[in-house]
């Protein structure tokens, strides 16, 4: 399993904020958030293709024509180095079923969710991004 560094930072700032359902999308090959997560809470990993990496299944689903029912219910939906049109697609989605979203950049390339208002967090290892839905 390749290595993310900061995962444990991130995993442990969603299980602080957030409960009940956390959904990532484009897994990849890197589980180790959702791996965390799955120990304390219901987490959906999704990809383009479906797989089993350590133990997680991941779902295939695209976020451009995403089946809802595998996101509905969460609080929290994230992503790891998304390109900005996936960063989009996750925004859009997010805010029609009410959570909020973690985005994990490469590097600079963010962007901004209408309906979010979006915070910079550094914490340990990780950088990234949280975007609250406004009320």
């Amino acid at each position: 399993m390749i290595k993310l560094c900061g995962a444990s930072e991130i995993a442990n700032f969603i299980l602080r904020n957030y409960s009940g359902k956390a959904v990532e999308v484009g897994t990849g090959f890197v589980p180790e958030v959702a791996l965390i997560l799955s120990l304390h809470m219901k987490v959906v990993a999704t990809d383009k293709e479906k797989r089993i990496l350590d133990g997680l299944s991941v779902k295939d689903d695209d976020i451009f024509s995403p089946h809802k029912e595998i996101y509905e219910g969460a609080s929290i939906v994230y992503s790891i180095r998304p390109p900005i049109e996936i960063q989009i697609a996750i925004g859009r989605l997010a805010a029609e079923i009410g959570a909020d979203v973690l985005i994990r950049p490469l590097e600079d390339e963010i962007a901004d969710l209408p309906g979010f208002t979006k915070i910079l967090v550094n914490l340990g290892d990780a950088r990234f991004y949280h975007f609250k839905l406004k009320s």
